[in-house]
């Protein structure tokens, strides 16, 4: 009992401390990593993360005891389960989550294991002798005896993902010296300045985010017009609406202001506002018209002189 009140004194301060010297911190899981890949891994981080493990009713006691005085620590408190640790960190999180990644070492498959992922044997010889035919057999492995040896005919799924790895299924990667799995950090949850996201947010562009936002802000003007109910993002529009009205009214009504005079004469007299462009055009059309009557006119003097002519 002395000693687990010695550790919870020593453990306490020092969580407390690195929760207030580091902004962000990795809840790694840590199923499966050896003592060795650990301090690599603490190796790979060193000056830049600080790692910390811990008894999870221990840290999840620490953490109680912060709440009173730091309420966000409580969103930690439901990720604290199974074989986790922290990662403490006030680096780049990409960079620093890359190197947490990147340490992972090949393992065999052991009965009762939960596959990470799907187990493929390959076709090919595997230079084992016929007498072990009814092994393959049982497996479902389609085999075939060739120069003496088994070779297996096609690929075979052999384990599925996220299922245990049989002791039969175990024995024959073993046989076949296949290490299908890999083992290493992986990263549960990302704790940043007071919020808690998966990994996965981390690879979401500036880019992508901007446009996210951009949607929403649309979305939110749209719903805000729709219901009447003013809002920020709707504010402009709500303006812009209203002085379209307000010029309306003022068009149909003796009411004005300096402003608006423009915009009535205009109306009023539109023919003093015609734009060049028009003008041109109807100069052109007058030009064509001069052009086809003189054609008209030639047309009919060419005609007199047939005629002409004929009764000479």
């Amino acid at each position: 009992m002395g000693a687990s009140k010695q550790k919870k004194a020593e453990y306490f301060p020092k969580l407390k401390g690195l929760l207030e010297d580091y902004k962000s911190v990795f809840i790694v899981t840590v199923d499966n990593v050896s003592s060795q890949q650990m301090h690599e891994v603490r190796q790979s981080l060193r000056g830049e993360a600080v790692v910390l493990m811990g008894k999870n009713t221990m840290v999840r006691r620490a953490l109680r005891t912060f709440v009173s005085d730091s309420p966000e620590y409580e969103r930690l408190l439901p990720h604290v389960r199974g074989n986790v640790g922290f990662i403490f960190t006030n680096g780049d999180l990409k960079d620093i989550r890359d190197k947490i990644l990147a340490n992972k070492v090949a393992a065999p498959a052991r009965a009762g294991a939960v596959a990470p992922a799907d187990v493929w044997v390959p076709a090919g010889n595997t230079g084992m002798e016929p007498g072990k035919t009814s092994f393959f057999q049982a497996l479902g492995v389609p085999t075939k005896i060739a120069r003496g040896t088994i070779e297996i005919t096609t690929d075979l799924k052999l384990v599925e993902a996220n299922t245990k790895v049989g002791p039969s299924e175990a024995t024959l990667l073993n046989m076949l010296n296949i290490s299908p799995f890999t083992y290493g950090l992986g990263i549960s949850q990302v704790y940043d300045e007071g919020n808690c996201f998966p990994p996965e947010v981390l690879d979401i562009g500036e880019e992508q985010l901007l446009k996210a936002f951009s949607s929403a802000i649309t979305t939110i003007a749209a719903l805000s017009l729709a219901l009447d109910f003013p809002t920020l993002p709707s504010v402009m529009h709500s303006l812009v609406n209203s002085y379209k009205k307000v010029l309306a009214v003022a068009v149909e009504t003796e009411y004005s202001w300096p402003e608006i005079e423009d915009l009535k004469d205009r109306i009023a007299n539109p023919d003093a506002y015609a734009s060049a462009a028009p003008a041109a055009g109807s100069a052109e059309t007058k030009t064509e018209a001069a052009e086809e009557k003189k054609e008209e006119s030639e047309a009919e003097e060419s005609g007199d002189e047939g005629f002409g002519g004929l009764f000479d």
